[in-house]
């Protein structure tokens, strides 16, 4: 499919996530963290997606797998969550550019919180803020639309909502006009990489907009039907037991040659993967790298 455009070769490596193999130097941390590197000719772009939320750590990570900060060309900003976001101006102070690209959706920094068990906010930290963003290099392009960020690169754009056993995961509220609201997250947005004789790889930190809904979706984007990988955190964890075999009936209908799931995707989740796809599926975890 040209309207997209396809790559020759795309390699992912996990910067952070909640889990580190064994005997490893790696620092985990409730977060994630890819970096996504597309190839197509002589080009290549290097794409942060999601920066967890201790900088340190993924910096401390980054340096054990011999990953420059400055040579990393855009960031793109899953949704607004904490663990996703916080310290994106300590990274972009490493890379030490100007004008570096920020993707995220136009509703990034909405005010973004939980009641239970207590008031708490968990959206975008004050330390992360749009002008601390921007006086630190970044360049915000914030829109809800699919944003290609190189021919076979793109982002989903906010995600249709089509399925009816697909949930948000958590109890989110926000403040519109003075009301407070339920908070449906339409910020989650993946990454879809479109590579030659392989099919589509769909990349998500959270997925709170459904893992079916994200592939279809991308499936959709790139006029592709064959799925090459699933990779990230499915947000499963408190999924009801018909919703999350559901899932698993449904991802076993789109047939991805491999998935790799962590982060929020929870040990039943798991379990129910590895017994649906046996060898073809595997846990997420930081120092992974993936070649397509």
């Amino acid at each position: 499919m040209e309207q997209t455009g396809r790559l020759d070769k795309l390699r992912i490596t996990v910067l952070a996530e909640d889990s580190v193999p064994y005997e490893t130097p790696y620092l985990a941390q409730h977060g994630v963290s890819f970096l996504i590197e597309g190839i197509r000719g002589d080009v290549i772009r290097r794409v942060l997606f999601d920066v967890g939320q201790n900088s340190q750590a993924l910096l401390y990570n980054m340096r054990l797998l011999n990953i420059v900060p400055s040579t990393i060309d855009a960031i793109v900003l899953s949704h607004c969550h904490y663990d996703h976001t916080q310290g994106v101006v300590d990274v972009l102070k490493e890379m030490g550019k100007s004008d570096v690209p920020v993707i995220a959706h136009q509703d990034l920094f909405r005010l973004h919180f939980l009641v239970r068990p207590f008031l708490r906010h968990v959206g975008v930290m004050q330390g992360d803020s749009r002008e601390k963003i921007e006086s630190s290099g970044g360049t915000l392009f914030l829109t809800s639309d699919p944003l290609m960020i190189m021919p076979g690169l793109l982002t989903t754009g906010e995600v249709k909502r089509q399925t009816d056993f697909e949930e948000v995961g958590i109890d989110l509220k926000t403040i519109e006009d003075g009301q407070i609201k339920d908070d449906p997250v339409l910020d989650d947005i993946s990454l879809v990489a479109d590579v030659k004789d392989k099919g589509i790889v769909v990349v998500t930190c959270c997925g709170h907009a459904g893992i079916i809904n994200i592939t279809r979706q991308a499936m959709e984007l790139t006029e592709e039907s064959k799925v090459e990988a699933i990779i990230g955190g499915l947000h499963l964890i408190d999924a009801t037991e018909p919703n999350l075999k559901r899932t698993v009936e449904e991802l076993t209908q789109l047939n991805p040659g491999w998935i790799c799931a962590g982060h929020c995707t929870g040990f039943k989740a798991q379990v129910e993967l590895y017994l649906a796809f046996k060898e073809r599926f595997s846990p997420l975890h930081a120092g992974l790298t993936f070649e397509v």
